[in-house]
């Protein structure tokens, strides 16, 4: 346990440009006194002390405004950034390397007993607001935005906007696809085009449609060049 404590206080220096000394660390980072008290209270809840392990979650609580169950399972170098609003459910599963931002919720969809809260797979990353709700599984390093809505299971490496939430995964033929859409967009001069990201997704959705379509045209139009240029050598 000592050897996992150690690597919770080290890994703030790696993940928060606010942390300057291990002594401010310890003393003043609700995220990591949240995880020690945690990590002595799922403790005893393995020995099935269940009082004294509820009665140690109450107190963390009250002390740093994060909630975690003491029956959750959670990973070494595991890093919640202010913390204020965090909420871990009894049955989530957390993997290594993780990080949550405050207000989070990794909560429950029934009163069932059983599996009801989420999994999280190493290298995940949930940004502040978001809420992951019922026995679902975020792959391995995947990504959830600010204050999005989660309820189905996100694919390893994916990353999950809005609400109700959706995933968006990168793959290699999208790659080239938003590339041609930006050369497009530079050739026909729409400077307006580098702001896509900030954009509505209907906004955004339209003008990629618009500049797909104008590619397949230039392409067309360039083979029509060359059959010409082609038919012109022959005569």
């Amino acid at each position: 346990m000592f050897e996992t404590i150690k690597e919770d206080i080290q890994v703030v220096f790696e993940r928060d440009p606010a942390a300057r000394s291990a002594l401010e660390t310890v003393l003043a980072c609700p995220g990591l006194h949240a995880m020690l008290c945690h990590r002595i209270n799922h403790w005893l809840w393995t020995k099935q002390l269940f009082l004294p392990a509820r009665l140690g979650s109450h107190i963390a609580r009250f002390l740093t405004g994060v909630e975690i169950h003491p029956g959750a399972r959670i990973g070494r170098r595991f890093f919640i950034d202010h913390g204020m609003g965090v909420v871990i459910g009894e049955t989530a599963e957390i993997g290594n390397d993780c990080s949550i931002y405050h207000g989070v919720t990794l909560g429950g969809t029934t009163w069932q007993k059983g599996k009801r809260h989420p999994t999280l797979e190493d290298g995940v990353i949930i940004g502040a607001g978001a809420k992951v709700l019922g026995p679902i599984t975020l792959g391995k390093g995947s990504r959830v935005g600010s204050n999005a809505v989660v309820v189905k299971d996100v694919p390893a490496g994916a990353t999950v906007v809005g609400i109700p939430g959706r995933v968006i995964v990168k793959k290699q033929t999208e790659d080239i696809r938003e590339a041609r859409r930006e050369a497009m967009a530079k050739k026909i001069g729409f400077l307006a085009y580098g702001q896509g990201n900030d954009m509505p997704d209907p906004i955004e959705n339209a003008i990629n449609s618009m500049l797909d379509h104008m590619h397949k045209v230039d392409e067309e139009m360039q083979q029509l060049k060359r059959q010409l240029k082609d038919e012109e050598g022959r005569d």
